[in-house]
């Protein structure tokens, strides 16, 4: 696997664009278009939150009764959430638009919506810069990038990745952006994502490989503790790189999964990362537990405490936060057998061992927490079971965005 430049356009027969059309920001762009040549095999996973917006529920019936996708249209600043029948109505009108525009079957457009919940879409300009994406997508590096920005709220970076594998002799790549800084707690993927990919795989194989992916990628990532009303991520396959076909697990499948999880485990680390006023991407590590599940709760509970979130801010080593997130998890351990370890580019130190804390110093504590990315290692001791939670810092800057967030 040798990851490359650019994302959602670097696959065969996928084009791109982004626009402007003055939805909510009035500075930048705000839509963005992913086309492909030739029909997709389309898999995707959604919010369990029982309040969906609209764009969930018109993809969710694309991907499980449509027999194929095209094209995805996205838009930020408006989410399209608690919006009723009229939602739904602009969904369909937003898949007609593209439809002709597109020359595709209406039925083949996916949409996607982010931002502020219980406004309606102003559909006029949402048309309008349908049509302005059909007339510039293009296939170039750039357009995959400039969409990646256009789908962007709070995020303070566009978020993008490729990757090119073998399969069956062929030269395949997957492509993928994201976009997610705040209400991010999934419990199936994340706020959106698209991944695209040449690969020849059948639907059935495509749905089980990013359902799979997303448990230890996506699922792993909390900001805020709020999952979202819109999580979306879709994965488009057109064939174009002329493999033969994945229709049974075997090597190519599991390279193909390989593939799919790093760039899934990528897009879910940037959005961490760059959670709303982050200053450091916090990272929990559990190695030696009892079991898998247990090991990916633990090692969310951590990511996910406010207390431990604000310590990691401050650069305070109180590793009794840490302890306490572990032990309210849900999962039994013996504390008295836990170490538990501060690591980051600055070096890496033991601060907790046999019930107690070890002659640390605190300054060297500090050092290694005040890098850009820090990790809290839990050795359990109970067993051989490793997972890894990604989330940031709680700052002041959280507060202030969310207070303003419709002003």
């Amino acid at each position: 696997m040798k990851q490359i430049q650019g994302g959602v356009t670097v696959a065969k027969g996928f084009e791109a664009a982004g626009t402007a059309a003055n939805i909510k920001y009035k500075d930048r762009m705000d839509m963005a278009l992913i086309y492909s040549t030739a029909p997709c095999r389309t898999a995707g996973t959604f919010t369990t939150n029982v309040v969906k917006a609209a764009p969930v529920m018109w993809d969710k019936e694309v991907v499980e009764h449509s027999p194929y996708a095209q094209a995805v249209v996205v838009n930020a600043g408006i989410a399209n959430a608690c919006t009723g029948k009229q939602g739904m109505d602009y969904c369909r009108e937003e898949a007609q638009t593209a439809s002709g525009l597109l020359n595709i079957p209406e039925n083949a457009v996916l949409v996607g919506s982010t931002g502020v919940i219980g406004m309606q879409l102003p559909i006029e300009r949402i048309n309008e810069g349908i049509k302005k994406l059909a007339a510039a997508k293009e296939g170039s590096v750039e357009a995959g990038t400039a969409a990646s920005k256009a789908i962007m709220t709070t995020d303070t970076v566009n978020k993008e990745i490729a990757v090119m594998v073998e399969l069956g002799g062929k030269t395949v790549t997957i492509g993928g952006m994201s976009k997610g800084s705040g209400m991010i707690h999934p419990n199936m993927c994340t706020m959106l994502a698209y991944i695209t990919t040449d690969a020849a795989i059948s639907k059935p194989l495509l749905q089980e490989a990013l359902s799979d992916s997303i448990i230890d990628s996506y699922n792993m990532i909390s900001v805020d503790g709020d999952t979202s009303t819109n999580d979306t991520c879709l994965v488009l396959a057109n064939g174009l790189a002329g493999n033969v076909e994945i229709v049974e697990k075997g090597t190519d499948y599991d390279t193909f999964c390989e593939a799919l999880n790093f760039v899934n485990t990528y897009l879910a680390r940037k959005m961490a990362g760059d959670g709303e006023g982050a200053t450091a991407l916090f990272e929990s590590t559990v190695i030696n537990a009892a079991t898998k599940q247990e090991a990916r709760i633990l090692a969310k509970s951590v990511i996910g405490s406010s207390l431990c979130k604000a310590a990691i801010y401050g650069h305070d080593a109180n590793f009794g936060r840490f302890l306490c997130a572990l032990g309210y998890s849900g999962v039994t351990f013996d504390p008295e057998k836990v170490e538990l370890y501060f690591e980051s580019k600055a070096g890496k130190m033991l601060v907790y061992k046999d019930g107690m804390a070890t002659d640390y110093s605190e300054d060297e504590a500090t050092k290694i927490l005040s890098e850009p990315e820090v990790t809290v290692l839990a050795d359990m001791k109970m067993g051989t079971e490793t997972a890894t939670a990604w989330g940031c810092d709680l700052t002041y800057d959280y507060v202030k965005i969310n207070a303003d967030y419709r002003s």
